[in-house]
Parts: structure tokens; sequence; C-alpha cells
């Protein structure tokens, strides 16, 4: 993975797996047209994991083109974050492996009508794999120091 920016790869590393905000994928349509959907993310070994239903839409405009750009960043000042481009892959997961961990990481627990919802046997769930070949890490906290309310 190349980093660019102003930060090294190990704030990189400790960002996404510190930092609990969905994730924003960016992939093509099969007519070319962008696609952008935000999902939960966990980091492990230099990848960004994600979960989803097997049947979404996502999951045929990957298999049908794998390269993907990606954001994670806060939400309230001072931003930063992590963005990149990559390679995404798509396999079963059977087990909901991924989806339980992202359950408990964003949520804290894995009861409740939304979990439920989700960990349904009869729900067919997928790992989405983004391998990052490029990240850009930024961090403005310092130029905003001075506009962040106290």
């Amino acid at each position: 993975m190349e980093i660019r920016g102003g930060l090294s790869r190990e704030t990189i590393d400790q960002f996404l797996e510190s930092t609990t905000v969905p994730l924003r994928l960016s992939c093509r349509r099969p007519d070319g047209s962008l696609w952008m959907l935000s999902l939960w993310y966990r980091y492990r070994e230099g990848r960004l994991e994600c979960a989803t239903a097997a049947n979404a839409d996502v999951v045929a405009f990957l298999e049908g083109d794998p390269e993907v750009a990606f954001e994670v960043s806060t939400n309230r000042p001072p931003y930063r974050g992590v963005r990149g481009n990559g390679t995404a892959t798509v396999a079963p997961d059977p087990e909901k492996t991924v989806l339980r961990d992202l359950l408990e990481r964003y949520l804290e627990t894995s009861e409740g009508p939304l979990a439920r919802r989700l960990l349904d046997p009869e729900r067919v769930e997928v790992t989405i794999t983004i391998d990052p070949a490029v990240c850009y890490g930024w961090d403005y906290s310092a130029r905003m120091a001075d506009s962040t309310p106290e």
C-alpha cells in the first residue's frame, strides 16, 4: 500500500482501527456511472472489511468491476481521515462472522431488533474486502484548533 498525505502508516492504521464512522465506498455500475454507499467496516491486516446482504446491488457492481475508492473521515471538526483507492473482493460469510463483529463494533451488542434482523438465518451475508493500493491520510486538528467549539 502506497501512503500519501501528512499521516504515517502507523497513524493511518491506528485511525482506521479506532474510528467507528461508516466507510464511504465508491464503485462503478455496469453502465459505467458511479455509485456510492456507506458501510460499517473493520480494519484487519491492512485491509478494510465490510458486510452486506448477498443480494445488495453493490455486490453485483463489484463483481463486474472490483476497482473502488473509499473514505473514512470524522463528521465533526476538527476533520481528519483516510481516503484512497484499491480493489474489492466479495466472499460468502455463512457464519456472519464479519457482521457479528461489526454489530459489536458499532452498536456494542449483537442483540436488539436491528441485530436480530441482520442476523436472521434466512439472510445470506457476504464480506466485501477492500485491499487499498493508495491511502491518503489527513488531520486538520492544528489548522482548525481555533475554530472548534469548546
